[in-house]
């Protein structure tokens, strides 16, 4: 699926009268509106820095950018538009989407063995991986997994993690990221 299905399957969520599963839970239906407004701000004020911009416009060859993930998922309403706007900067760049729970590649890059996401694959022409990334920047991830082990509440943990989002402002998903595409270059 592309950017714009993508953004299309949040709104049809959203509207309709009786979602399907999982999005007839009215906390998945929650946590879609909440990630819908959270996408929409980032996608208008993330600022892309510099050396992201430099180096994502130095890619040379073709690329395929492609992001597992799920309109319920947290962490992607601040990640996933991040990796969009950054796509957007190379034309060599092609950027799709899969959904996990139905028919993704997750099983190949699980994280700790959990089908963790958003996950970022990047891939040359021909398929072959060069490498991914996810499914959130380490600091991010070293949180969770401290927050995990202090069996802190799932309301406390997502609380933890939004204010890391707001306060890091996509930086060490850009700088990760970019580091990540300079070894390709």
């Amino acid at each position: 699926m592309n950017w714009n299905s993508y953004i299309e399957d949040f709104d049809a969520i959203l509207s309709t009268e009786n979602p399907e599963p999982p999005y007839d839970n009215p906390e998945y239906l929650e946590f879609t509106k909440l990630n819908s407004a959270r996408l929409k701000r980032w996608i208008k004020t993330a600022q892309i820095q510099e050396t992201t911009i430099a180096t994502i416009e130095a890619i040379q060859q073709p690329q395929n950018w492609i992001v597992i993930t799920e309109h319920w998922c947290g962490d992607a309403a601040h990640i996933v538009p991040i990796l969009y706007k950054m796509s957007t900067l190379n034309e060599k760049i092609k950027f799709s989407i899969q959904l996990r729970d139905s028919d993704s590649e997750i099983d190949k890059y699980l994280t700790n063995g959990s089908k963790s996401i958003p996950i970022l694959v990047v891939r040359d022409q021909e398929g072959k991986d060069w490498f991914h990334w996810g499914p959130r920047p380490k600091a991010a991830q070293d949180m969770f997994i401290d927050l995990k082990n202090k069996n802190t509440s799932f309301e406390e943990s997502i609380e933890v993690l939004q204010n890391y989002y707001n306060k890091d402002k996509s930086l060490s998903i850009q700088q990760e990221v970019t580091a990540l595409l300079k070894q390709t270059l």
